[in-house]
């Protein structure tokens, strides 16, 4: 079986990319060499801090696009597979700093 990967680097500046590919290690490996053009290109090297294979090239996609919608706490948060805190963030209106500990 074919897997498709949702998959965020953390570009040199900070900033994060979020795509998908059929072939993660050469995605990378595009993207830090500057070959993968768009965003990344002036932002390399890049760092995957984040990957999850899936079944369907549309699942993979819907899955981009649903992280892309999502605060940078809530992208840091998937990063750490931290699923409480995804969870409260989802939370219309919460944010980690008003909620109590």
């Amino acid at each position: 079986m074919e897997w498709f990967w949702v998959y965020m680097v953390r570009c040199r500046d900070g900033s994060l990319y979020i795509g998908n590919t059929v072939d993660l290690e050469l995605r990378i490996a595009q993207h830090n060499a500057g070959t993968y053009d768009g965003y990344t290109a002036r932002r390399k090297p890049v760092t995957l801090v984040y990957a999850a294979p899936l079944p369907t090239r549309d699942q993979a996609l819907a899955m981009e696009f649903k992280i892309k919608g999502w605060s940078r706490p809530k992208k840091e948060a998937l990063m750490r597979s931290d699923w409480a805190e995804i969870h409260e963030l989802a939370r219309c209106g919460v944010r980690p700093s008003t909620r109590a500990r």
